[in-house]
């Protein structure tokens, strides 16, 4: 998948005092996808769910499943 010109926002749970753990950033795709990467290691592929996972996924956050 081509993510050339994707916006990247980073987690607001992200460390953001220069802390090298933690950097999670998503980009919400045309057509409903969310694409997640690793932004310490931009050579990694991101990661790229359909619409119902991402809610699956935000609504395990919410509940502590992770």
């Amino acid at each position: 998948m081509d993510l050339t010109g994707a916006r990247w926002r980073k987690s607001s749970f992200s460390g953001s005092n220069g802390a090298s753990d933690g950097c999670i950033e998503v980009a919400f795709l045309t057509g409903g996808q969310v694409a997640l990467r690793d932004s310490k290691d931009l050579a990694l592929t991101p990661h790229v769910y359909d619409t119902a996972e991402w809610h699956r996924f935000v609504a395990g956050v919410r509940a502590g499943d992770f």
